[in-house]
């Protein structure tokens, strides 16, 4: 199950037999200021995979935050959860959506100029 308000993406995901996993999370972000990096997204993952609390946050640039969904896959994956398992290939529609509000709340628009240093 998921669901989506901006700046917060619920999803929850019940094991299905013993080799499954649970999990209950929130993916929630915000527009903030680095003072060395600009303007970007605070991201954070927090809630429980398997009973055990996980409460996760990383920055990134506004050039790179759309590229979240593979900063969230690695924090899931050091917390159990293997690409297979997760069911969060399957919500796309929903990183659509995440997508969609970062631009908006970023202001970002086709032809912005980016700066090289926050991919290297």
């Amino acid at each position: 199950m998921a669901t989506f308000t901006p700046g917060d993406l619920h999803i929850e995901r019940h094991a299905l037999h013993k080799n499954d996993v649970s999990y209950d999370l929130h993916i929630l972000y915000e527009v903030v200021k680095d003072p060395k990096q600009g303007k970007g997204m605070l991201f954070k993952l927090n809630g429980s995979i398997e009973g055990k609390t996980l409460n996760e946050s990383f920055y990134l640039p506004k050039e790179q935050a759309c590229n979240f969904a593979s900063n969230v896959t690695k924090i899931l994956e050091r917390h159990g959860i293997s690409k297979a398992q997760s069911s969060l290939g399957s919500n796309h529609k929903y990183y659509d959506k995440i997508f969609e509000d970062v631009r908006i709340q970023l202001d970002m628009k086709s032809g912005d100029p980016v700066n090289p240093e926050h991919f290297e």
